[in-house]
């Protein structure tokens, strides 16, 4: 399945989806490009929030504002992405549930991709009407359905069985 069609599956059906992607092996490079494409769009989805600062009498220019965007989520955030995935890898470790580093990371990486859809448009919301209610509203949802995805892949991570 492409990549679109499994990310709009994981809302349906997450299980179903991470069983795919174990099956598929190990492939670091796989879970890093999920890594890297989700940074990307969680970038992108800044834009309009950081354009509404700036026009908003900000001292920072856009640019600016911009620039340490850009630094946080292409360089810094990667690496703490990795080592959340080292924590969660050891947190299950640690409660005896099956797990390898792999998986945790293969997990916590898809999971965030398959929310950049939703960042996208809370980026949209944040950067159009400012923080309002409503925003706060979809950002609940953002978070909730991260959480869903996540846990499930967690599950899925334990009852597989090729480790």
């Amino acid at each position: 399945m492409s990549i679109t069609l499994n990310i709009l599956a994981s809302y349906r059906r997450p299980r179903r989806v991470f069983r795919g992607l174990l099956a598929q092996g190990r492939r670091e490079d796989r879970a890093l490009m999920y890594l890297m494409v989700s940074c990307l769009l969680l970038f992108v989805a800044q834009w309009p929030r950081l354009m509404r600062e700036a026009e908003a009498g900000g001292e920072v220019p856009f640019q600016a504002l911009l620039a340490g965007a850009l630094f946080g989520w292409l360089f810094v955030a990667p690496l703490v992405f990795f080592g959340i995935a080292a924590l969660l890898h050891l947190v299950l470790r640690a409660l005896r549930q099956p797990s390898s580093w792999h998986g945790a990371r293969a997990v916590l990486f898809w999971s965030l991709l398959s929310i950049s859809p939703l960042m996208l448009f809370h980026g949209l919301l944040l950067g159009y009407a400012g923080p309002v209610a409503g925003a706060n509203v979809v950002g609940f949802v953002v978070l909730g359905a991260f959480l869903y995805i996540l846990i499930q892949g967690l599950r899925e991570l334990a009852a597989d069985t090729t480790g």
